[in-house]
């Protein structure tokens, strides 16, 4: 069961989060554990102080290394095992945040999630505790609270029991062959709004699981060389790629797609 220890200065944040949904049952069922930790509490004071100016001049605030050092202390004592579990830093400056990585914490110890915020973290106290930077994307966020979430509901679902189809996860993009998932319909089979779209595709309504299966893979390989090209190429390289699936890209690439 892998447990989460999140360092956080907005732990009201992670409630709703808890309370609903995947995210809940995983919780709930202690599929995940997942602990909160107000950075606050480690801090000196009679101000509870967390931050300060930079040095070298400059717009914002630092988090400061000594409350985050002892809120970490803490964590580590109460874990009690060396489990091997890493500190996570959520920065834009990070390493993208990948499903090959959610699954390797969702099969592990869990992780140390500090959600840092205002201009950043006191260097020192990153490299003193060996952080893992991570990224959620090309954008910057107003702390690490919202990506800390994310992880937490990435590999919540991917835990036995937590989903109502233990195989949902299985067809989901990135896993198995690393492809984006195709597109889905439900009823009714007609919609009028979606004008000359409006009619779901005649294969799924055929009841020929071949002809469907074919049909996914051929739209998984379109949607996947239109957005993420580099995944075809990762696939390929990794020899996750059928003659059958090197024809229908062949067709697409001559078609101009």
């Amino acid at each position: 069961m892998p447990r989460f220890d999140v360092i956080t200065l907005m732990p009201e944040l992670f409630g709703p989060h808890l309370s609903h949904g995947v995210t809940r049952r995983a919780f709930e069922s202690g599929a995940v554990d997942v602990r909160l930790w107000p950075l606050r509490e480690h801090a000196s004071g009679p101000y509870r102080r967390v931050d300060d100016r930079p040095f070298g001049g400059g717009p914002g605030m630092v988090m400061l290394a000594e409350p985050l050092h002892r809120c970490i202390q803490a964590i580590r004592a109460d874990r009690v095992a060396q489990d091997g579990a890493r500190l996570i830093h959520f920065t834009p400056t990070g390493q993208a945040l990948t499903q090959a990585l959610v699954r390797e914490l969702a099969q592990g110890p869990g992780a140390l999630l500090l959600c840092g915020r205002y201009e950043g973290v006191d260097q020192r106290l990153l490299q003193r505790h060996e952080a893992l930077d991570l990224s959620v994307g090309d954008f910057v966020l107003s702390g690490g609270d919202l990506p800390a979430l994310v992880l937490i509901d990435a590999v919540a679902r991917l835990q036995d029991g937590v989903l109502h189809d233990p195989a949902s996860h299985e067809q989901d993009s990135f896993e198995g062959d690393g492809l984006l998932e195709g597109p889905h319909y439900s009823r009714p089979e007609t919609w009028p709004e979606a004008g000359a779209n409006g009619s779901v595709p005649a294969v799924l309504l055929s009841g020929h699981h071949a002809d469907i299966q074919r049909w996914r893979r051929a739209q998984s390989l379109e949607i996947t060389a239109r957005r993420r090209p580099d995944l075809i190429e990762a696939a390929r390289s990794a020899g996750r790629l059928s003659p059958e699936d090197e024809r229908v890209l062949a067709a697409l690439y001559n078609r101009g797609f």
